[in-house]
């Protein structure tokens, strides 16, 4: 059985020396990036390797040009999960403790270069230590596999694409930060406050109950269906601030079974670079 959405830690335990399954620990925070990396290093899922926002889930910032977290090379990162241990067929599971909203962003990233057999941890790393199952300190030691991508280039909205497509009813943008900053009234981040013009607020955290699971997947599925309209999942897209979090919300939907939105990967703070695009 492979898991391509959630997996609890009940399902993920019995497979913790499977050979061909490789945790991914994402913990990653933006007021201290290197917070994540040294949690890690204190304690984590036996095994896990760990994957550092800015390092391993990122290519190169241009200032001016790019957003804070623009992808990287599709081969860069294909060499990055081969060195991780994933191949074809290797079950991925990703984790944060953040409720998904940093592993969401590697979740997302494996279905962009064609690796469907990847799941966020449903509760992440509070959850796994609230229901005592095992953590260490110590190294992981990866087999090195070679990862062949096949690039989905239909996951991915460009700043063009939602331009082309304003006005468009068929069409639907989705912009998955607080809703502070989707309405302008604080923006801590980046320069410029605001939002794309015609994008709804859905914040990403609605997604999660109290205790910063996935809520169930039948109220998720409602819930979308009000959001997404008469628009095909296809053709709603989400961003956020720098394409991270948004991937959260495209998660969401993958899990409900109504299919694969796109991301706007560069989102709020790609979108600004150009002052002739229009905010608002």
């Amino acid at each position: 059985m492979s898991y391509e959405t959630l997996i609890s830690p009940a399902d993920l335990l019995p497979h913790m020396d499977d050979p061909d399954w490789v945790i991914v620990d994402c913990r990653f925070w933006l007021d201290d990036t290197e917070k994540g990396r040294r949690d890690y290093h204190d304690s984590h899922i036996p095994g896990a390797v760990y994957a550092h926002v800015d390092e391993d889930l990122s290519g190169p910032v241009v200032p001016g040009v790019t957003g804070r977290h623009p992808l990287p090379s599709v081969d860069g990162f294909a060499a990055k999960l081969g060195s991780w241990g994933v191949s074809s067929g290797v079950q991925v599971v990703a984790y944060d403790d953040r409720g998904g909203a940093i592993a969401a962003r590697l979740w997302w990233m494996l279905k962009w270069v064609g690796h469907d057999n990847v799941a966020v941890l449903d509760g992440g790393w509070p959850r796994w230590q609230r229901e005592g199952h095992p953590a260490n300190a110590d190294g992981p030691s990866p087999t090195p596999r070679q990862f062949e991508p096949t690039p989905r280039h239909e996951l991915v909205a460009s700043a063009g694409d939602i331009l082309k497509y304003f006005g468009d009813p068929a069409y639907k943008l989705i912009d998955s930060r607080a809703p502070e900053r989707y309405r302008g009234d604080e923006e801590l981040i980046d320069p410029v406050a605001g939002h794309i013009p015609g994008a709804i607020s859905y914040h990403f955290e609605r997604n999660l109950d109290v205790e910063g699971n996935f809520a169930l997947k039948e109220f998720l599925e409602g819930r979308f269906h009000v959001i997404l309209g008469d628009t095909l999942p296809e053709r709603a897209i989400f961003y956020c601030g720098s394409g991270v979090t948004a991937a959260h919300n495209v998660l969401a939907v993958a899990h409900t079974g109504l299919g694969m939105p796109r991301l706007y990967a560069g989102s709020w703070s790609h979108w600004i670079t150009d002052p002739e695009r229009p905010i608002v």
